[in-house]
Parts: structure tokens; C-alpha cells; sequence
């Protein structure tokens, strides 16, 4: 595994990922993890409620919200799951 600070970015355009949406604390960090770190664009964002990303122009791959998470607590360790996304282009 390569250290985040060297992993490529921004996501490919190519990236094939079904669509994921993710009960979020806090919508402004999910925003700057995804968008800046990992290269996603803001395709909408409701008020201060929810927001979409995706890659490659596409209407999103990623919903964000708070609607029952807000301020909520990290999960225990074990219980979450990690997301990978392929490209055809980055092996």
C-alpha cells in the first residue's frame, strides 16, 4: 500500500463505481476527505444537509448526508468496510 500523500489523484475519469451513499458526522469533512483528498467533484450540495460527488462529469457515484449521523461517533473498530475504486487505466 503507498502512503496517501503519493496516491494518484484526481479520481479518473474512467473510475466505475456504483452509486455509494454514506451516513456522515460531519458533512464539510466527508466533503474535503473525498473532493480533496481523493479527487471526487461536487455535483451538488442540499443546504448543509447532504451533498453528491462524482468523477468524470458523472451525475454522482458518492451521496453524502447527515440527516441521522450528525455529530454522530466513529463506529466501534470492525464494523465499517473499506471502498476501493477501480480504473482501467490506474492498475
Amino acid at each position: 500500500m503507498i502512503p496517501l500523500s503519493e496516491a494518484p489523484r484526481p479520481a479518473a475519469p474512467d473510475v466505475r463505481i456504483g452509486h455509494v451513499y454514506l451516513k456522515v458526522a460531519d458533512l464539510d469533512r466527508a466533503i474535503a476527505f473525498y473532493s480533496g483528498v481523493l479527487g471526487f467533484d461536487v455535483m451538488q450540495r442540499f443546504h448543509s444537509g447532504a451533498a453528491f460527488l462524482a468523477a468524470g462529469g458523472y451525475h454522482h457515484h458518492l451521496g453524502l448526508n447527515i440527516w441521522e449521523s450528525a455529530g454522530g461517533t466513529p463506529p466501534p473498530p470492525g464494523h465499517t468496510w473499506p471502498l476501493g475504486c477501480k480504473s482501467a487505466k490506474r492498475r
